[in-house]
């Protein structure tokens, strides 16, 4: 049997939620040259609530667009099963500007090398930085680390990092190392 270890609960989350806005608003001001991109699947239910607290704060309409890298995957054609991609929504202009990159998990990289891939699809920013939820800090196969950390946790290559979204499961926020 599969052993839970509760990381961030609800409350935690959505102190951590906070403190990640305030770190972005230090470093972009109001941001009028930033847009930010969730990466699919579950990297855009983390932009969506970061866009929505950033829109509260700065009373202004701020909507991430959704990214999908599926096929910019180095391993895509590896797993011997049938990928199905998810939806790209960009409904802005990236070129020139700061792209904000969001991802639930950050843990070997290749994720998010491929998300930088798909975006070139759609213009070349001017910078390119990344928050992630959580930061498996030591599981990295590329040299990618991320600009804006809710939690870092320390995990052995057998654990897993679960994310419960309300969004998905209609339960409360939750976010679990799992043996």
């Amino acid at each position: 049997m599969n052993k839970k270890r509760l990381i961030l609960n609800q409350p935690l989350l959505d102190i951590t939620l906070k403190r990640l806005c305030q770190q972005i608003i230090e470093n972009h001001g109001l941001l009028d040259d930033v847009v930010f991109l969730g990466l699919q699947p579950r990297g855009i239910f983390l932009a969506e609530r970061i866009c929505k607290a950033l829109s509260e704060e700065l009373n202004k309409d701020i909507r991430p667009g959704y990214l999908d890298a599926t096929f910019y995957r180095d391993d895509f054609r590896r797993k011997g099963t049938l990928l199905t991609p998810n939806t790209t929504q960009i409904s802005f202009i990236i070129e020139d500007k700061n792209v904000i990159l969001i991802d639930d998990v950050l843990a070997t990289g290749r994720m998010v090398r491929a998300a930088i891939d798909a975006m070139q699809a759609f213009g070349r920013p001017k910078k390119v930085e990344l928050l992630c939820l959580i930061d498996r800090s030591y599981s990295r196969d590329l040299p990618i680390q991320p600009d804006y950390v809710g939690k870092r946790v320390n995990t052995l290559e057998t654990q897993r990092v679960l994310v419960e979204w309300k969004e998905q499961q209609n339960a409360e926020d939750n976010i679990w190392i799992i043996d």
